[in-house]
């Protein structure tokens, strides 16, 4: 980690911005390509690959801010120890370079309640997430809701006026299904897209089903989108890993925007 302390909380102010210059075409990235070069070269490859599924989405040059969040549960306890929870930290730090010009993403490690909260950014990263989950102790069950409501709480209090996207990253449903469900559909009226990625063998028929909940009549937009990766997420190419986390977004940008939700 270079010397860099574990940061147990998420900074609410907005961090400058990394490049000052305006970007000058709509596809342009929030980070330049010259920055995450010089700032961190491990990323360009995933930086290069991010912006080919921008493109592809119809969603390059646009600005959000990126969250990170991180199942604790006991069943995770294999994903820290190899490397895939780092591994989808970097993806999506690397995809954050295009979409937000802080270069900081905010993560939230959850359980039963959070277990903490940390930024990661294109300064401090590498080999970050193994020693923030190990400070944090005992590994409870899996409550979607406290996460959701602190990312919620995160974003109207920095006073952002970019849509969020929110990676949420688990291994099986939550303790409660009526609170994620009631969290997730009261969230919709606001600026903030839920992408879930699954790791491991379960089915997550929970998410399949919170991901098809009715519009409108159990929420104002679709605001979630879910895929699995896999029993073995790093086996999963990052090509497809962008394709999965950006195939909803688009659908939701337009959905967002024409309700009022999201600022044309």
């Amino acid at each position: 980690m270079g010397g860099q302390s574990l940061r147990m909380a998420i900074d609410y102010r907005k961090h400058p911005r990394i490049d000052d210059r305006e970007p000058d075409t709509a596809s342009a990235a929030a980070i330049s390509l010259e920055k995450v070069t010089t700032r961190a070269p491990a990323l360009v490859s995933l930086y290069k690959t991010a912006a080919v599924s921008l493109t592809k989405h119809g969603v390059g040059g646009q600005r959000a801010a990126v969250y990170l969040v991180l199942d604790r549960s006991g069943s995770m306890r294999r994903y820290y120890r190899d490397g895939s929870v780092q591994h989808l930290a970097e993806q999506t730090l690397a995809l954050a370079a295009h979409l937000d010009d802080d270069g900081v993403v905010p993560v939230v490690f959850f359980s039963t309640g959070i277990d903490g909260t940390a930024d990661i950014s294109l300064d401090a990263y590498r080999d970050r997430i193994g020693p923030l989950h190990d400070s944090m102790g005992h590994m409870g069950r899996t409550n979607y809701h406290v996460a959701m409501q602190a990312v919620i709480d995160h974003y109207t209090s920095c006073g952002s006026d970019d849509p969020a996207f929110v990676v949420f990253q688990t291994d099986g449903s939550p303790t409660s299904k009526a609170a994620a469900e009631h969290v997730l559909c009261t969230a919709a009226k606001l600026p903030i897209f839920w992408q879930f990625i699954g790791f491991g063998d379960d089915e997550f028929r929970f998410l399949r089903r919170l991901d098809e909940l009715s519009v409108p009549g159990r929420r104002v937009v679709d605001n979630a989108g879910f895929f699995a990766a896999g029993p073995d997420p790093k086996s999963l190419s990052d090509v497809d890993l962008y394709d999965q986390l950006l195939q909803e977004f688009p659908q939701w940008l337009t959905a967002a925007r024409a309700t009022g939700i999201v600022k044309s």
